[in-house]
């Protein structure tokens, strides 16, 4: 586990997009963090990284949104779910079986027993200025690896 500090929304971006930047076949991300903390704004730079030419929004009220570019993205939003039995009935492990695809799952936290065996976990949390966010980034399972390890050598996200 290691964090990365951002000092501006600028700043956040450009972790999406290098983010983005190091896929390779396939990524799952679940982000964790309050509301307004930068969950959407992460996704819109790395959705954009990715060539996405929709508007990125999340998905709170329709659970998942599914975006085109160079990947195809799957961003879940699990707020409103009460129970486990929730992430069957909305198919959620038929898209994190994926093989060429993108999976990024807001709140996680409300069911990390039930997330896939691998992904990035990028905790988001609000530092101690309006634009300062600290993100701590942990990896589940070894599949994406290269990218943790990529990500521990960016240190501080600077424009």
């Amino acid at each position: 586990m290691f964090t990365i500090t951002t000092n501006s929304p600028e700043q956040t971006s450009l972790l999406g997009e290098k983010i983005a930047n190091l896929i390779q076949d396939n990524l799952i991300i679940c982000l964790e963090g309050d509301l307004g903390a930068g969950k959407t704004l992460f996704t819109q730079s790395l959705c954009k990284a990715l060539k996405v030419k929709e508007i990125v929004t999340s998905p709170t009220f329709n659970l998942m949104n599914v975006y085109e570019g160079k990947k195809r993205i799957y961003h879940f939003d699990l707020y409103r779910l009460e129970q486990p039995e929730d992430l069957e009935e909305i198919g959620f492990y038929e898209y994190t079986d994926v093989e060429d695809e993108v999976v990024l799952i807001e709140w996680p936290d409300r069911f990390f027993a039930y997330m896939p065996e691998d992904y990035l976990h990028l905790k988001i949390e609000r530092g101690n200025s309006e634009q300062k966010r600290i993100i701590t980034i942990n990896l589940e399972g070894q599949k994406y690896k290269n990218i943790y390890e990529e990500l521990k050598h960016c240190g501080n996200i600077s424009d």
